[in-house]
């Protein structure tokens, strides 16, 4: 350790070195400044074609991962091929499950169009045929032969009646058998006076007769049943034919896709069971409308609902980013309307979500937004573990309605999803969720800093003309990059590195160029970079000027001239916001006369933190290992002595020299720095100094090795067993034990 020199505290940037005037000279950036290990993971999982292999993206904030990654991510897509459409169609048997159709790219939206015009077309031919003469004519001549048949039957049962004696009567109500005499039908006084045998054989001949037209009245229903099945095998037969042949070209268009085959297969077969509904007249006015845009049942029943569309892309796989991961904007939708006072709907009115849109290609999702979305994780990883894309309502899925809805058919999941996150987020995901390490076995992490070299500076300097020509800003002279290469070491906290984080560079280069436009220049100089980092700070700059303002009023006391004992001065280090400042602070130790036991007096009175509790217990062990285990040291054989240490809370630990410093007992009882010896003489003593009463007491009695985890809260019961059992062996060794109690607290 040596002290530092001015120059060492800023590592400066040569500008002659970087080889320009003006950004103006550089080339565009095309590659990513120091995230190797990143770039590899990302080429590693989008090559990876295999089941899990889903990458999460992770690093701090602000450093440009996304970005990068869907930079990284199109460059990958344009080399891949178009995906398929995806559309849904009507299921003709089960209409609550529709059917889901893929496609070549380009051709979903033809299809679409094909069969609106089919339908429209069919809404037209099918009435014609059925008007045609040739079709009237078979219909009247089924009409006619029905028709003669039954006249045939009731003229033949007259005629026997006619031999019986009887003749057969049409009425209004019905038929009837009535005596004949020449041929006239006798009246009731005329049949009274017909003798009794004569009577009793014409009632014989009416009950046999009249069953005879009751069986033929039967048969008649028959009769036209079997004109009724002929005139619709004629139907079927005319709508076939016309079916056939508006389907012909669409069939030998489409033949290479079975799918849309079938479904053409199954529409016809629908159209001839629903002839009904097709015979409307050539207007189209049809009484089946719906409430939404006046758009006719059949238009609706035989749609092509085209669900994704790839046709307008050129070449390449979609990269999809989806900023709001709600469930249905992940995995899709079903809509209802209103119509007559109740919601319905059909699978015209299924939308597609991310991951539709998406497949074949790339899902960019930020990991904090999707775990706040209800439900949106867990169906991320049911669809990734299943390899399908259903989509489901979630007040169904949760069994909050019982009416009944669509199920429409599941897409195959063919997309890499890539998580872009906190590491925080990764680490506990890792932990916590066991089905994570399976689904995303791609980790890219990227890097906060780089290693500052001549070349990261020049790809430094690429990057600065790369965001002004980005968002055309004034151009900068080499010495304002080279400043904007040094203020990238100081956010990096070390002169040997670079920050990476992109935000706080880009936001440099904007209010660089603001204080270049205020002061009338063309280029960016490095007294514009320097107002614009010294605005930022002073934006930023109140608390540390009334913490300054507090020293210099005496609130708080830090002493900068002459020395103390058991006195020295710290340094914490505090963020807020994205301000880091340093607080002075006085750090103070007593010792005093004790009983050796060691308190904590910020986690006693719960104000200290897991890290402050375990940087004071490491700074105690240093301290009794570098001065109790001494033979000269102050507290050898002296039971009584407990000595209270102050130090500064937060975040920072302190080193065995500020200790010994501190306490101004670091060379013991024969120290001669003031008030050293006086401690040793007191302690010395001390009426419980007797060799008897040292016998059970000890550092390890007070302090095991355990204690540091344990206390700060950090360890677990391994470490503490293993603590314990080196205590024990330490004590069965026989060496000499020594009292070493330690207090401390925090003041400022």
């Amino acid at each position: 350790m040596h002290p530092l020199e001015p120059a060492e505290l800023r590592k400066r940037c040569d500008p002659q070195q970087l080889q320009f005037a003006t950004t103006a000279d550089l080339e565009d950036l095309t590659t990513i400044i120091g995230q190797e290990r990143a770039l590899a993971a990302l080429e590693f999982g989008v090559g990876m074609e295999r089941e899990g292999y889903n990458l999460y993206v992770l690093g701090p904030p602000g450093m440009g991962k996304q970005s990068a990654v869907r930079q990284f991510l199109e460059q990958q897509a344009a080399g891949r091929p178009r995906p398929a459409d995806w559309c849904y169609v009507n299921n003709f048997q089960q209409p609550q499950r529709p059917n889901a159709l893929s496609l070549p790219a380009g051709r979903g939206r033809q299809f679409q169009s094909d069969l609106r015009q089919l339908v429209e077309e069919l809404r037209t031919v099918i009435p014609a045929a059925f008007e045609g003469e040739e079709y009237q004519q078979a219909v009247q001549e089924m009409d006619a032969a029905l028709k003669e048949r039954q006249e045939a039957a009731f003229q033949a049962l007259g005629d026997e009646a006619t031999q019986a004696g009887l003749g057969l009567i049409r009425t209004p109500t019905g038929f009837l058998f009535a005596p004949l005499r020449d041929g006239e039908v006798l009246p009731p006084e005329k049949v009274s006076e017909l003798p009794d045998e004569e009577v009793k054989r014409l009632e014989k001949e009416r009950e046999r007769l009249e069953a005879k037209l009751e069986k033929l009245l039967r048969q008649i229903p028959s009769w036209r049943r079997e004109t009724r099945d002929k005139v619709r095998q004629l139907n079927e037969q005319v709508a076939l034919e016309a079916v056939t042949h508006e389907t012909a070209e669409m069939r030998e268009h489409y033949a290479d896709l079975t799918a849309v085959i079938d479904h053409l297969d199954a529409l016809q077969r629908d159209v001839l069971a629903r002839l009904d509904d097709s015979q409307k007249s050539e207007s189209g006015a049809s009484t089946e409308q719906t409430e939404t845009g006046g758009t006719d049942a059949l238009e609706i029943r035989y749609a092509v609902n085209l669900m994704i569309d790839n046709g307008a892309v050129d070449n390449g796989a979609p990269v999809i980013y989806e900023d709001n991961p709600t469930y249905q904007n992940l995995f899709g939708r079903v809509e209802h309307v209103a119509q007559m006072g109740a919601l319905v709907t059909d699978f015209t009115h299924i939308h597609a979500g991310a991951m539709q849109r998406a497949c074949g290609g790339y899902l960019v999702l930020e990991i904090h937004k999707v775990l706040m979305q209800p439900f949106a994780w867990e169906g991320l990883k049911r669809a990734l573990r299943a390899g399908q894309i259903s989509i489901e309502s979630l007040g169904q899925m949760l069994s909050l309605v019982s009416t009944v809805g669509l199920e429409p058919e599941p897409i195959p999941l063919d997309v890499k999803v890539v998580l872009i996150g906190d590491r925080i987020y990764y680490y506990l995901l890792c932990e916590y969720d066991p089905d994570f390490n399976e689904l995303f076995k791609v980790a890219a992490d990227f890097e906060d800093r780089v290693e500052r070299s001549a070349e990261n500076d020049r790809l430094y300097a690429q990057l600065i003309g790369t965001l002004v020509r980005k968002e055309n800003l004034r151009h900068f002279d080499v010495e304002a990059v080279a400043r904007i290469v040094e203020h990238g070491a100081r956010m990096a906290e070390d002169s040997e590195r670079v920050s990476t984080h992109m935000r706080s560079l880009a936001d440099l280069v904007r209010e660089a160029d603001y204080w270049a436009n205020q002061s009338g220049r063309e280029v960016v100089a490095v007294t514009d970079v320097n107002k614009a980092i010294q605005a930022q700070r002073y934006r930023t700059g109140r608390i540390p000027e009334r913490l300054q303002e507090e020293i210099r009023r005496g609130t708080i006391l830090i002493d900068t001239d002459g020395e103390k004992i058991g006195q020295i001065n710290g340094l914490s280090v505090m963020q807020l916001g994205e301000r880091l400042f340093g607080q002075p602070a006085r750090i103070t130790a007593t010792a005093r006369l004790g009983e050796g036991e060691l308190v904590d007096i910020e986690r006693e009175v719960e104000l200290g933190g897991a890290i402050h509790s375990k940087g004071g217990t490491d700074s105690l062990l240093l301290f009794g290992r570098t001065i109790c285990h001494r033979s000269s040291a102050l507290f050898i054989g002296e039971p009584g002595v407990r000595t209270v240490l102050w130090v500064c809370g937060g975040r920072q630990r302190v080193g065995g020299r500020a200790l010994r410093l501190a306490l101004g007992v670091g060379r013991g009882a024969d120290s001669t720095i003031d008030g050293g010896d006086r401690l040793g003489q007191s302690a010395r003593r001390h009426p419980g100094h007797r060799r008897s009463e040292r016998k059970d007491r000890g550092v390890f009695r007070h302090l095991p090795v355990a204690g540091f985890e344990r206390r700060a809260g950090r360890a677990d019961t391994g470490v503490e067993r293993q603590a314990s059992d080196a205590a024990r062996r330490y004590r069965r060794g026989g060496e000499p034990r020594r009292v070493c109690g330690l207090y401390s607290d925090a003041y400022r």
